[in-house]
């Protein structure tokens, strides 16, 4: 399984997606149906983005096939009634095996601890997805992950934008947020996150499990900041404009923004978008 690309997977995904739809036509899978406030899709019809998040390593033996799931999702796009975005986020608890992951950061052990409370397991491992906050299962799971994405797109959400605006008095780049509907998605306080994601990036592995391999990777998480806390109860719109620094070392055509209001309890993401950064 350490060898599975990534067209072999957007094939199985296609028979996947088949099958499911099919199901669901007879009425024996999870209904997939527009959100109250869709946002446009790839395919230029509407569809309530869905966030699919995947704990991974380079150094973890059994994550190369859910990296390439990720990135088959993303890239086919084929849960009807779902924009699917991808963060990968690259867990520091391997980097003790043999192989420094050049993607890893704390920061996403810690959020990935965080997940674990919230689904009263409090276990981490990899590869791991998580859905939207609601949902989570070995990451290398083709038919749950179409399953599950079906059932959060159907759910309740706030409605979100996220534009570039320009480059600000600092240098850095200028976005726009806006918020809007957050009381009839979200029953307890929320936070606003924003991501930068990068893809194209691969690694060849010289070390631990994976050595000598070369590692192609999905929408690797460059960057994760919370930019506000919010509670839809008292406060069902909101708006920002934070800046952005992109590094030299990232190449902006393969960029996208991802902003996500997420429950701060619950761990439920209620909204979300995303833009891709001009280069």
């Amino acid at each position: 399984m350490r060898s599975l690309s990534a067209a072999t997977v957007i094939l199985a995904l296609g028979c996947v997606a088949t099958a499911f739809l099919e199901n669901h036509s007879s009425g024996r899978a999870v209904a997939a149906t527009p959100s109250r406030n869709p946002s446009p899709s790839p395919q230029g019809s509407t569809a309530a983005p869905v966030v699919v998040e995947l704990f991974t390593s380079e150094g973890c033996s059994s994550c190369p096939p859910a990296d390439a799931l990720l990135s088959a999702l993303e890239t086919a796009q084929s849960v009807k009634g779902a924009e699917i975005l991808a963060l990968e986020e690259h867990v520091d608890y391997w980097n003790q095996q043999g192989w420094v992951d050049p993607f890893s950061s704390v920061e996403f052990t810690a959020r990935q601890q965080r997940y674990a409370e919230a689904f009263a397991h409090g276990s981490a491992y990899t590869p791991q997805m998580v859905v939207d906050g609601r949902y989570e299962f070995v990451g290398s799971r083709a038919a749950e992950a179409m399953k599950t994405i079906a059932a959060s797109a159907a759910q309740t959400r706030a409605g979100v934008t996220v534009l570039g605006s320009g480059l600000a008095s600092n240098g850095r780049e200028q976005w726009s947020i806006t918020v809007d509907k957050l009381d009839s998605a979200s029953s307890e306080p929320a936070e606003v996150w924003l991501a930068v994601t990068e893809t194209h990036l691969h690694s060849k592995v010289e070390a631990g499990e994976n050595a000598g391999h070369d590692l192609p990777h999905a929408a690797v998480v460059r960057q994760l900041t919370k930019i506000a806390a919010v509670d839809g109860r008292k406060q069902p719109t909101f708006s920002a404009a934070p800046s952005i620094n992109f590094s030299a070392h990232w190449k902006k055509e393969n960029l996208r923004v991802v902003v996500f209001i997420q429950e701060k309890k619950s761990r439920r993401i209620v909204g979300a978008a995303s833009s891709k950064v001009n280069p």
